[in-house]
């Protein structure tokens, strides 16, 4: 069988403010849910970025992990179960090499265990940590890692992460700032700066 390909609209090897430890970050083009005061409104369009078969993608995590010595992959979009097909392949490799797995979702998991999107039992079979439910700006989140607002919740699927995490102090609500030896800045994280369009990070 040949393998999926993903629609990308960005990556990271290494962060460490999309979720626990040292992270793969990798956010998805294209989302239907059009949240309004969407952090990442450039991701929502669908339309072809960076296209790219699942296996490559599956390669560069790993590579990332020999690098940095990674503690998971982390997906987020535009909307990753649009691309749960791809992405559960991504993640079971991920898993096998001993990485967590992160999914942010607009949907809610009520939703999608009775969805038929095609890949969607997989990748939620092989993720450690879901966060679940549209963004909405009038509930800002200001306790809590990760999220943006209170209605977002955290799914613990596996016992890699226990309940509290969320809150945990070893993590912080922040950013990142990258300057590329262009000169371009580019942020990522909380509170959900405009990513950039940028290539591969090496």
């Amino acid at each position: 069988m040949n393998t999926p390909w993903l629609n990308l609209a960005h990556w990271l090897d290494c962060t460490e403010v999309e979720g626990p430890g040292r992270r793969f970050a990798l956010w998805v083009q294209g989302c239907h849910i059009r949240c309004p005061g969407c952090c990442n409104p450039h991701m929502l369009e669908f339309v072809p970025r960076h296209l790219v078969p699942a296996e490559r993608v599956a390669e560069w995590i790993l590579h990332a992990h020999r690098r940095w010595n990674l503690e998971g992959v982390t997906f987020l979009g535009g909307e990753p179960m649009l691309q749960a097909k791809g992405l559960a392949l991504v993640a079971e490799r991920s898993r096998r090499a001993g990485l967590s797995v992160m999914v942010f979702t607009g949907f809610t998991l009520e939703y999608l265990g009775s969805c038929s999107l095609p890949g969607v039992k997989q990748l939620l079979a092989a993720t450690d940590l879901l966060v679940d439910g549209p963004y909405l700006a009038h509930c800002p989140e200001t306790k809590r890692h990760w999220v943006g607002s209170t209605n977002q919740r955290f799914h613990f699927l596996t016992d890699r992460y226990q309940p509290g995490l969320e809150y945990d102090p070893r993590f912080a609500r922040g950013i990142e700032l990258r300057i590329r030896s262009d000169g371009m800045a580019t942020y990522n994280g909380w509170p959900g700066e405009l990513i950039s369009e940028v290539g591969h990070e090496s």
